[in-house]
């Protein structure tokens, strides 16, 4: 597959890869990633330090307020339902604040963090993939692949952002810089108050986010309550319904298997989605448009309702540039469920 080959409008396409028949996403073998596992061990050292050495209410108020807001308005709209998914479009301007506030979450730059999700994704589609990608190792050897490695696959698909991402100046230099981006925060917590402000609202902050974002991602790949099955992917993802507040969201993670171009992701009633309440904030400000939601996204043949019910998003989801809603999923034949 090329570029060219490749529908960049298809919108439950991963669409920064380019993967070939010949891609394998089952055989390859586990690195260790010293920039990435350096990085989130001094992170872990300085969390550890602000239990111990550094506590306070008020740091942990800091610490509080700034996780709700960088996962909220950068992590959640920003990198995934943004900048990977293209769920929605909006201002140059804010789109670049959004993706410095996903930079400050601490995971890794914008390319890496495409690139990591657009693997595990694609891998996920097909019949079997490496354990890496569908979390299905053992706890702690999860955690460590996922936060000091990398995978290597063998014949791995080719990574080709779109070029909206790739010709984008400021996305490279935060790719560069991510890490330094944190100073001016670090800097600014400290003037204001300490080392204690500065452990809570940096250290424990991105381990806290890191960290989460890793265990949230491997329940969502093995159990829970589910919606939909993707017909043809080996692996089917599950909602995680008390991490909905957390992530904003996004732990409503069988909906964002179903309809991975839909910027709202808890579709039903009592699914808490705080990211696709900003970004209606936003589209009400006039500084969002052509807002995907099932209502408004083309019919996906693939989806088959989990036991046999026929659903389909509420009325609720509707947004002022929703158009129709979809018909309800067809009838296909039994996906496999891990």
């Amino acid at each position: 597959m090329t570029r060219a080959d490749r529908d960049d409008n298809d919108p439950y396409a991963v669409h920064h890869l380019q993967a070939g028949p010949e891609a394998d996403a089952e055989s390859g073998r586990i690195v260790w990633d010293p920039l990435h596992s350096l990085w989130n061990g001094a992170i872990l050292a300085g969390a550890v330090a602000a239990g111990l050495l550094a506590f306070s209410w008020a740091g942990v108020a800091v610490f509080l307020g700034l996780t709700g807001v960088t996962l909220l308005i950068g992590h959640s709209v920003g990198f995934h339902r943004r900048l990977i998914h293209g769920s929605f479009e909006a201002p140059l301007w804010l789109d670049h604040g959004l993706m410095w506030v996903g930079t400050l979450v601490g995971m890794s730059g914008p390319l890496w963090m495409i690139k990591a999700h657009d693997i595990r994704d694609w891998g996920q589609r097909q019949d079997r993939c490496h354990p890496y990608l569908s979390n299905q190792a053992g706890v702690w050897r999860d955690y460590w692949w996922n936060l000091h490695c990398r995978l290597e696959l063998t014949r791995p698909p080719v990574f080709a952002p779109q070029p909206r991402v790739a010709d984008d100046r400021f996305y490279r230099f935060l790719e560069r810089t991510w890490m330094l981006q944190q100073l001016p925060v670090a800097l600014l917590l400290f003037w204001l108050g300490g080392a204690s402000w500065l452990l809570w609202g940096v250290c424990v902050r991105v381990c806290v986010s890191v960290t989460g974002h890793w265990w949230i991602g491997r329940l969502a790949h093995r159990r829970g309550p589910q919606t939909w099955l993707v017909h043809g992917s080996g692996v089917q993802a599950h909602d995680v319904p008390w991490a909905a507040i957390p992530t904003k969201g996004e732990a409503w993670h069988n909906n964002n298997h179903a309809y991975p171009g839909s910027a709202r992701i808890g579709l039903y009633q009592g699914q808490q989605d705080w990211g696709f309440a900003f970004i209606r904030m936003l589209e009400h400000a006039g500084l969002a448009w052509n807002v995907q939601t099932p209502d408004n996204l083309p019919p996906r043949r693939a989806l088959q309702p989990v036991h046999g019910l026929i659903l389909a998003p509420p009325p609720a989801a509707r947004t002022r540039s929703a158009s129709r809603t979809p018909p309800a999923a067809p009838a296909a034949p039994a996906a496999r469920r891990r």
